[in-house]
């Protein structure tokens, strides 16, 4: 129970971090704004044009008589949009942190210099280009684990009263096992930590990842949240693999260098 509690506290941390570096925080947002538009502009073409592409994929159904056409039709349409959402919940952050690699990458080697004993952060000494390819690559891998996932759940809501109760609640844990797996990525990756090593040592500590990967993923079902909380989740999971790394953090915090504190 001490690790539920310490990775709700990483979470915080990282909050906290870039409220103290406003520059930082306001660079943060830019991939989460751009994802944010990419994925609003496609839920909208569904409800808008959703019932059109289900009637065009069900031709089967043009003789039906009424109301059982329109029922059926219905039906697959909301359920089309209701999966569209639960997904763009989950690969949120995984496309996020790809659109935003730069920003997001900059941001946690600023963490690791700021907290580290001897001010110097990992690196991995690979090019930019590489980079991006082990962070789509790997991206992709945990979104289609975190899809299988979606859907698995999607199908088991249907269940009686376990899928009114027990589900959503197994669905905000998932989720947010797959949310800390991307964000700590990012700093993990700069330390050559492969996906499938990144995972095991996730594992190994799953209170920990709960405690900070719940409560976050519960608030990414919020709208427009996720945009806000993201610079301050890269933060937070930054701090939270150097624990995971077994590295030295230093405790206090080093006074805000003029130009970086945020006027409200």
């Amino acid at each position: 129970m001490r690790d539920l509690g310490a990775g709700f506290r990483f979470l915080l941390q990282g909050q906290r971090w870039v409220a103290r570096h406003g520059r930082q925080y306001g660079f943060g947002l830019v991939p989460g704004l751009i994802t944010l538009v990419l994925y609003a502009a496609t839920l909208v073409a569904l409800a808008l044009w959703g019932q059109d592409l289900v009637s065009w994929s069900t031709p089967f159904a043009d003789g039906w008589a009424s109301p059982w056409r329109g029922l059926f039709r219905g039906l697959l349409t909301a359920v089309l949009f209701a999966l569209a959402l639960l997904l763009s919940v989950v690969t949120f952050t995984a496309v996020t942190l790809l659109i935003g690699q730069p920003f997001y990458e900059s941001l946690s080697e600023r963490v690791d210099r700021d907290v580290s004993p001897d001010g110097t952060a990992p690196e991995s000494g690979l090019p930019l280009w590489r980079e991006l390819w082990i962070s789509g690559r790997d991206s992709l891998r945990i979104v289609v684990r975190a899809v299988v996932w979606g859907v698995l759940l999607f199908a088991a809501g249907f269940i009686p009263v376990v899928g009114q109760t027990a589900v959503p609640v197994l669905g905000v844990v998932v989720t947010g096992f797959f949310l800390t797996e991307e964000l700590t990525a990012v700093a993990l990756q700069r330390r050559r930590v492969e996906l499938r090593d990144r995972l095991t040592l996730l594992r190994s500590r799953k209170m920990l990842v709960w405690g900070f990967g719940t409560p976050l993923a519960a608030a990414f079902l919020v709208p427009f949240v996720a945009v806000f909380l993201m610079p301050g989740a890269v933060a937070g999971a930054t701090l939270m693999a150097r624990e995971l790394s077994g590295e030295d953090t230093r405790e206090d915090e080093p006074a805000e260098p003029e130009g970086e504190k945020v006027t409200w």
